[in-house]
């Protein structure tokens, strides 16, 4: 199986995941899926191949002949986004494209076009794949599954390339957060590894943001609106009083590059009760911090108004992986050489989002990412060009070919 048909199997598999289930995986299509890539591991003729009940999967690559090699592992996860539906993907090859709209459902008239997303003339007389518009993709992160078991299987069939020992895994639940939680690193046994889990060809990262959520809650009282002067309390007025205070140009819409965030993700209550929930983004750790800060500053100016109304949490979801990453650059190096190696230049730019790997390298694992080749991850927009999943399973060819010559 070569290594568009492994991607074009495997994003049939529904693996949404759910922050509402509180169990690991968060749903069961994950340890289906699961179970499936650990039969194609086996027939591969893998080793040490171990699959948890949380839904770890785990195998090794043994040396060819650099038994001494550093050991490296590469990294991607089982669950796509719960965004928008996963379930009946049906995906399409748009062959050679010709830079125009790409017309992906004619009933509803869902049209993915260079005029909305410019990107697109990056990839004319490339083949693309894309959804039928009426779900996401699942390159985030199927690709980058697909991508590194073709790896494995093409240095199996070409022994004359020597590596040291490879070990892979791929996880359940990272779109919720949660997918290096669980991940048992002293049995993974790697001295370093790579997601296979960011955007478009060459990209490589190794800074990502602090992450943090707030849940901010407002207390209303609710009395029949006839005869409600001085008495009512009404928590949505307040908690929209809450919004406009923090400034209105430091929300994703407006921000890129190093720039952190808050951003409003939800909005639920009524007369008597609201909740706002709000993720704070920075990629400075004392810019995260003050951030933090004015929102527990803003929740005391409204109960200076309206005693005791507001109550705030705030709970700490990532941290910036460069300050684990930095001691040990020569990881980056690598996939930056084994990227020129494959014809490609390497974009090393920060992540405006999370990864394992930010978690993984806390918990003693350093683990950059490295570009999967997906584009408009968790819509129906999303597509992926088939050079770029090329491109990438030989990145990770040539960082094992690396790694032996290097000792």
């Amino acid at each position: 199986m070569n290594l568009v048909d492994r991607f074009l199997q495997y994003v049939k598999f529904d693996t949404q995941s759910d922050e509402l289930t509180n169990l690991t995986p968060s749903t069961p299509g994950q340890m289906f899926f699961a179970e499936h890539l650990k039969t194609e591991l086996e027939q591969l003729g893998l080793e040490e191949i171990s699959l948890d009940e949380n839904g770890y999967l785990m195998a090794t690559l043994p040396a060819n002949g650099a038994p001494d090699a550093p050991v490296v592992g590469f990294i991607a996860h089982l669950d796509t986004s719960p965004d928008l539906s996963g379930r009946h993907v049906s995906p399409r090859i748009v062959e050679k494209y010709d830079g125009g709209d790409i017309l992906l459902n004619p009933t509803s008239g869902i049209v993915l076009s260079p005029t909305e997303f410019p990107e697109l003339s990056h990839y004319v007389g490339q083949d693309l794949i894309v959804t039928d518009g009426n779900t996401l993709l699942g390159a985030d992160d199927k690709a980058g599954i697909a991508e590194i078991i073709s790896a494995v299987d093409y240095l199996k069939q070409h022994p004359e390339i020597k590596h040291g020992k490879i070990r892979i895994a791929f996880n359940p639940d990272e779109e919720i957060g949660l997918g290096a939680h669980k991940f048992d690193v002293q049995r993974f046994g790697a001295d370093w590894a790579y997601t296979m889990d960011g955007g478009e060809i060459g990209e490589l990262e190794y800074e990502n943001f602090n992450a943090a959520v707030a849940k901010v809650s407002f207390a209303g009282r609710n009395v029949h609106p006839g005869y409600a002067k001085h008495k009512m309390v009404n928590s949505m007025r307040i908690a929209n009083q809450f919004v406009i205070m923090l400034p209105r140009w430091e929300t994703p819409e407006h921000t890129e590059g190093y720039e952190g965030f808050y951003h409003l993700v939800s909005m639920e209550g009524n007369v008597e009760k609201t909740v706002l929930t709000y993720i704070i983004r920075d990629h400075d750790r004392d810019r995260f911090e003050r951030r933090k800060k004015e929102l527990e500053h803003l929740a005391r100016k409204i109960n200076h108004e309206f005693p005791d109304c507001c109550t705030i949490e705030i709970k700490d979801q990532y941290y910036n992986m460069r300050e684990k990453i930095e001691p040990a650059m020569y990881i980056v190096e690598i996939a930056e050489e084994a990227m020129r190696r494959a014809d490609i230049t390497p974009k090393v730019q920060p992540i405006r989002g999370g990864t394992d790997g930010a978690q993984l390298s806390f918990k003693g694992l350093p683990c950059p990412n490295i570009f999967a080749g997906g584009l408009n991850f968790h819509g129906r927009y999303e597509f992926v060009p088939i050079p770029s999943m090329e491109k990438a399973s030989q990145v990770i060819v040539e960082i094992a070919r690396l790694v032996a010559e290097r000792g």
